[in-house]
């Protein structure tokens, strides 16, 4: 298919712009709005944001050519700016994830201002608003079905950023002073608060399981507080104790 979109002379015009037929005369014909051609950086853009839909759709399987076919241009521009399939992939990461985290959720971690369930609720409200859009969603489950690579890499960044600081302000709910590892129960006690708020995008994204017309958007802060204070509670039976200060 010829890139009749983004490789033609000049780009669609914007509806915005052109004038209300209202405003002009019977005998008068509108003058066509002037067109221009696309920069290198819309062009780019274009193709990225094509390719964010197209392997949210389809996962990560299809060839090049049949992406660039998708979004109607040639396979030959796609390889122009994203020489290897694995170089587009790794850019549409970066739109996706990396540019969806905010490093204010850090700051409101540590925040000495607010109790450590204020912080959790406040911190996983943004979070789903943020992270439960179907792109998100549905790449970070085609990846962990194929090699991974989207995946891993958002996993590490979650346990290098967020996840010790998490593990920090439980102990800290629980008045438990201890630096010591992470342990089995407390990893996996978090992993089902983080999982189970994530698990709405995953619900409503990949199962395509509608939220009933009566129930609370996936990340109403009511229930993302349930969520938080049912973690905060079930917290305080684990090791280490309040008492152990190494």
């Amino acid at each position: 298919m010829i890139d009749n979109l983004v490789n033609r002379e000049s780009t669609r015009g914007n509806p915005e712009t052109a004038p209300d037929l209202n405003d002009v005369a019977a005998n008068e014909v509108p003058a066509p709005a002037k067109r221009r051609r696309m920069s290198v950086e819309d062009r780019e853009r274009y193709i990225v944001d094509g390719a964010i839909t197209f392997f949210s759709e389809h996962g990560f399987d299809a060839q090049m050519r049949e992406l660039a076919t998708a979004i109607g241009v040639t396979h030959t521009l796609v390889y122009h700016y994203f020489p290897t399939k694995q170089a587009l992939i790794d850019r549409v990461y970066l739109e996706v994830f990396v540019g969806r985290w905010k490093p204010e959720w850090l700051d409101l971690l540590s925040s000495r201002n607010l109790s450590v369930e204020e912080k959790l609720i406040r911190f996983y409200v943004d979070y789903s608003r943020t992270v439960l859009v179907r792109e998100f969603v549905r790449i970070l489950i085609f990846s962990g079905l194929t090699d991974r690579s989207i995946t891993d890499r958002f996993f590490q960044m979650l346990g290098d950023e967020l996840f010790p600081r998490i593990i920090r302000e439980t102990r800290s709910h629980r008045k438990c002073k201890s630096r010591s590892k992470t342990t089995v129960r407390e990893h996996e006690l978090l992993m089902g608060l983080h999982g189970g708020i994530f698990y709405g995008g995953l619900r409503r994204f990949v199962y395509g399981q509608a939220m009933h017309s009566d129930s609370p958007a996936m990340d109403d802060e009511t229930i993302i507080a349930d969520r938080v204070r049912s973690y905060l509670q079930a917290s305080l039976e684990l090791e280490p104790r309040a008492s152990e200060d190494t």
